[in-house]
């Protein structure tokens, strides 16, 4: 018997079959255009999602026949929803979190609740990226795709529905929606009032490991997958990557690599959830329980892919040689003498308008640089921040690296000296896949506690150690950073 994990992120989705001792026995990957049919817009052709999950699914199944797999669990990227009949039709593009739209329905939000009062009930960070904003841009400009939607699912919940289970939404994925009460682990009635969204438009809320159906028999055999598959409600995907990096106790810190870069520190529920609203920091369900998790994060993958498309998009690597390593072979050894915005789609803290910059450009600048000081700026975007964990207790001595960014050297290298913090790279990089896989081996009695699946799955392959003398000039230059967005705000506002 084995384990199905599968991660869906905003350009890709993975899937990975793994053993019971730990042993990855396949995986595949498949790409999926992000569309921006107008500018601000950003969504996913929800047909080509799904019809790139099934593919991966049914490649790895087919890779590791020998050993059948039992139970599945889905991993997914957050605030994204698509509107689904009850026969199973998907009727629209799903919109994503860094995606404008919606934006003005946040300001009435707050006018009617205020920022603290709804902190109390929904912990996140006011902004329009999360599902609701969204969801009320939908029922004002394509009423006829709102009504026919029975349910509006976010992604990890959409899939397993796809598969054949009922219509759910595991908890950490309701927190994203803006509607969702923390305390009841249900959806929030006024939130639903306020709203006007039908409760029966939402799926029931359960927590992440629950049991919620198999796989139906039409799906297994279009898969290749035995009968009566089990499948598990997964989550949000740092929280599945925060246990395939081994998060499962407080005081542990995962840091995500992939479309966006995410700190998830895992601790107890705080005793006064007030503090973390003014730290500027979010509280959301593990998909362990009684753990919670916040996320601190920004778009660093998607800048690297964007460098990657503007000005490297000719280059054809050596045979066998990532596209991503290859460009990293003209990165500068020391800090580079750019500063980098990276507020590309999403300003810090979601707070007002503006847009990435690049400065300190001359005749003489390379390619190479230009790329690690974007990796840079991704990193002391979240220097502020980790002082904000540091204010309440939730240091952290080592970063547990995830995601396909977490395979290269240079890039693990330069946030290790910017932190001043060691970066552990685990043997399986793809947590979210991991994650999955071993939520559903626990919500099946394959483990008996998450320390076993830990122990059995979770491995160390590297650790890399910050470097003094950079991690000195790179404080200095956050001091400049600082600068930066204040000094700028006024212009950026405007374009």
């Amino acid at each position: 018997m084995s384990l199905l994990g599968i991660d869906l992120g905003t350009t890709g989705c993975k899937a990975g079959v793994f053993g019971l001792d730990g042993t990855c026995m396949a995986q595949a990957y498949r790409e999926y255009n992000m569309l921006h049919p107008q500018p601000g817009w950003s969504e996913l052709d929800s047909e080509q999602v799904w019809r790139q999950t099934r593919t991966v699914i049914a490649e790895v199944v087919a890779k590791s026949a020998a050993d059948p797999v039992t139970a599945l669990s889905i991993s997914a990227f957050g605030e994204a929803f698509v509107p689904v009949s009850k026969s199973r039709k998907l009727l629209d593009n799903s919109i994503l979190c860094v995606d404008n739209r919606g934006e003005e329905h946040v300001d009435r939000l707050v006018e009617h609740f205020g920022r603290e009062n709804l902190y109390r009930i929904n912990p996140n960070l006011l902004g329009p990226n999360y599902s609701l904003p969204k969801l009320l841009w939908l029922r004002e400009n394509r009423p006829e795709v709102y009504r026919q939607a029975d349910h509006f699912l976010l992604w990890s919940d959409l899939i397993a529905f796809m598969l054949g289970c009922e219509p759910v939404t595991n908890n950490s994925h309701a927190n994203r929606t803006l509607l969702f009460d923390l305390d009841k682990n249900d959806w929030s009635d006024e939130l639903l009032a306020w709203s006007g969204i039908p409760r029966g438009k939402l799926g029931r809320v359960v927590s992440g490991g629950t049991v919620i159906g198999t796989v139906s028999d039409c799906m297994a055999a279009e898969l290749g997958l035995s009968k009566g598959v089990r499948v598990i409600a997964g989550g949000h995907d740092q929280c599945c990557n925060a246990l395939g990096c081994g998060g499962i106790t407080a005081g542990r810190a995962v840091y995500g690599m992939g479309s966006f870069d995410c700190i998830t520190p895992v601790y107890a529920k705080p005793a006064d959830p007030l503090c973390m609203f003014r730290e500027n920091l979010n509280i959301e369900h593990h998909v362990l329980p009684d753990l919670y998790v916040s996320f601190l994060y920004n778009q660093s993958g998607l800048l690297v892919k964007w460098f990657r498309d503007t000005f490297a998009s000719a280059d054809i690597p050596p045979a066998g040689v990532n596209i991503y390593d290859y460009l990293d072979m003209e990165l500068p050894e020391d800090p580079t003498r750019l500063l980098v915005l990276p507020h590309f789609d999403i300003p810090p803290h979601h707070a007002g308008k503006t847009s990435g910059v690049i400065v300190g450009l001359k005749t003489d600048t390379a390619r190479g640089e230009i790329l690690k000081a974007i990796r840079e700026g991704a990193v002391l975007y979240f220097m502020k921040s980790i002082d904000s964990l540091r204010r309440i207790g939730m240091d952290t001595t080592e970063f547990i690296a995830s995601g396909g960014g977490a395979t290269s050297n240079s890039g693990l290298q330069i946030k290790a000296d910017i932190l001043g913090i060691p970066f552990v790279r685990p043997r399986i990089t793809e947590a979210g896949v991991l994650g999955a896989a071993m939520l559903a081996g626990l919500s099946t009695d394959v483990f008996k506690t998450a320390e076993e699946a830990v122990h059995l799955f979770v491995k160390r392959d590297r650790v890399f150690e910050p470097n003094a003398r950079r991690h000195a000039m790179y404080l200095e230059k956050h001091a400049l950073y600082e600068q930066l967005y204040p000094s700028l705000k006024p212009v950026l506002q405007t374009l």
